[in-house]
């Protein structure tokens, strides 16, 4: 993270900063506490996902389970339906195809559902 300089202080307030001395433009710093970081917030992945393949495409389905599967969560449900063609491809697809790196297991739960496990991201 870069420290403001005059210039962004004089955006921000919407016309020209010019201070007299080193001592305001260091009190102004201070008030406007510029020499402090703001943390970025880490937002923590929940633990279990929902992904209903319902109405999707073959290639939409495939897309939505990769980008579930990179995003570092750590379990999901996925449901593909009892019947039709994404519910006899995703256990292909977790088995044999380049998303089956990211898989730790997939259980099916019932007729229309599998229990997913991924690997951990690493970052």
């Amino acid at each position: 993270m870069r420290q403001l300089s005059d210039k962004d202080i004089a955006e921000m307030v919407g016309s020209a900063f010019a201070p007299d001395d080193e001592s305001t433009r260091k009190k102004v710093r201070a008030e406007l506490k510029l020499s402090q970081r703001i943390p970025h917030k880490v937002t923590p992945l929940p633990e279990h996902a929902v992904l209903d393949l319902h109405q999707l495409t073959e290639e939409q389905a495939w897309q939505e389970i990769m980008s579930l599967a990179t995003s570092g969560i750590k379990q999901a449900t996925i449901i593909t339906g009892a019947s039709g063609i994404l519910h006899k491809k995703f256990p292909v697809w977790a088995t044999e195809s380049i998303l089956s790196p990211y898989i730790v297991s997939a259980i099916p739960i019932n007729n229309g559902s599998f229990q997913v496990k991924f690997k951990r991201k690493n970052n």
